[in-house]
């Protein structure tokens, strides 16, 4: 059984036009900014919720600077970059060729006092 379209379209103009006042038809300012305000927390609140899957791990190593001495210097400073995140300064010269390394104690001490700095 087919619905009959005359009769269909008889109930379509039977019915009165929808009616909504001339204020619900357009936003206005305080409409726009109430909108504009949600759409900003909840972009925050996103964010905020995706910021833990996004954020760069530190490694979590309990790796002495001791455990580093059986490594070449070159790669033993790359370490030391890798792990402060930067290489101190005292450091430098040694990793770059202009000064000869340090000894094992005094590389160490050098690391250990940079990364007092960064906590």
């Amino acid at each position: 059984m087919s619905p009959d379209p005359a009769a269909h379209q008889a109930l379509l103009e039977a019915l009165s036009p929808v009616r909504l006042p001339a204020t619900m038809a357009t936003l206005s300012w305080p409409e726009i900014v109430a909108l504009l305000s949600l759409g900003l927390t909840l972009g925050v609140l996103a964010g905020l919720a995706v910021l833990p899957l996004t954020r760069r791990r530190a490694w979590r190593g309990r790796a002495r600077l001791s455990d580093l001495r059986a490594l070449p210097v070159p790669e033993r400073l790359l370490a030391i970059a890798r792990r402060l995140g930067r290489l101190p300064d005292a450091l430098r010269p040694a990793a770059y060729g202009a000064a000869p390394p340090p000894p094992d104690p005094r590389i160490e001490a050098i690391a250990r006092r940079a990364r007092l700095w960064r906590r």
